[in-house]
C-alpha cells in the first residue's frame, strides 16, 4: 500500500496537535491524535473497574468491543458502549492513568493494530503523538517532529490549565524522562524526520513550516 500519512511528533505542549489538526483542516485530509487511544483505554479501564496496574488486563480489554476510537476533525473521539465519553478522556486523572499504561509493552502493542487502521489508501491522513513517526508509522513519506524549550512549553500547558509555571515544570520534567526513558517506543526523533523548534513561533507559522515540507517532500 502507498502509505499516505504525515506523523508529527513531539513532546508534551510543542505544538503538535494544534498543528496537525490545523494542518489537517487546510489541506483537507484526515486527523487523528494516537494520544486518545491511551486516554481512552485509561478512561474505559477505570469506568470498568479494570486494574490500571495489570499490564494483561489492560491488554486484554484493548481489544474488547465496548469501547471504540473514531476520527473526528477537531477532536479524536472515544466511545464507550455506545456513548461519546471524549469529554472524560482529558481530566487530569485520566492523564496520570494513560501515563502509566502507556509503560506496558504489551498495552502498547495491543493499541498499535488499531492506530494503524486509521490509514487507508484513499486519503491522506495527519498522525500526531509520540511515536507515530518511529513506531505507528515508520514508512511514511514525510515525518516531522516538533520540539521546543522546556520553559517555552511549560508556560504554553500552564497557560492552557490555568496551573502554575514552577508545578506545570515539575510535571512536565516528570513526563519528559518517562516518555525518553520507556523500553517500549520512547520519545525519539524518528529516522528522515524535519525537526522544527517552534519555542518563538507562533500557531500560524509552524503550520505554514510544516505546509512548505508538504508541498515539496510530497510533490502535492
Amino acid at each position: 500500500m502507498n502509505l499516505q500519512v504525515v506523523t508529527i511528533d513531539g513532546p508534551a505542549a510543542s505544538g503538535k496537535s494544534s498543528v496537525s489538526r490545523e494542518l489537517a483542516r487546510e489541506m483537507g485530509w484526515r486527523w487523528v491524535s494516537t494520544g486518545a487511544f491511551y486516554r481512552g483505554l485509561a478512561y474505559v479501564a477505570q469506568a470498568t473497574g479494570v486494574d490500571i496496574g495489570s499490564e494483561e488486563a489492560l491488554s486484554r480489554l484493548a481489544h474488547s468491543s465496548i469501547w471504540e476510537v473514531q476520527l473526528g476533525e477537531d477532536r479524536t473521539k472515544v466511545f464507550l458502549n455506545g456513548n461519546d465519553v471524549t469529554e472524560n478522556i482529558y481530566r487530569e486523572e485520566v492523564g496520570t492513568a494513560a501515563s502509566q499504561l502507556s509503560l506496558y509493552p504489551k498495552v502498547r502493542a495491543s493499541l498499535l493494530a488499531a492506530q494503524r487502521a486509521c490509514a487507508n489508501a484513499s486519503s491522506w491522513l495527519v498522525a500526531e503523538g509520540r511515536d507515530c513517526g518511529t513506531v505507528v508509522f515508520p514508512e511514511a513519506p514525510l515525518k516531522i517532529y516538533l520540539t521546543a524549550r522546556s520553559e517555552a512549553r511549560a508556560q504554553r500547558r500552564a497557560a492552557e490549565e490555568g496551573s502554575s509555571l514552577e508545578e506545570m515544570q515539575r510535571v512536565q520534567a516528570e513526563r519528559d524522562k518517562q516518555d525518553t526513558t520507556r523500553k517500549a517506543a520512547p520519545l525519539q526523533i524518528p529516522e528522515n524526520a524535519h525537526v522544527i523548534d517552534t519555542s518563538s513561533m507562533e500557531l500560524n507559522e509552524v503550520v505554514d513550516a510544516v505546509k512548505a515540507l508538504v508541498e515539496t517532500s510530497l510533490q502535492l
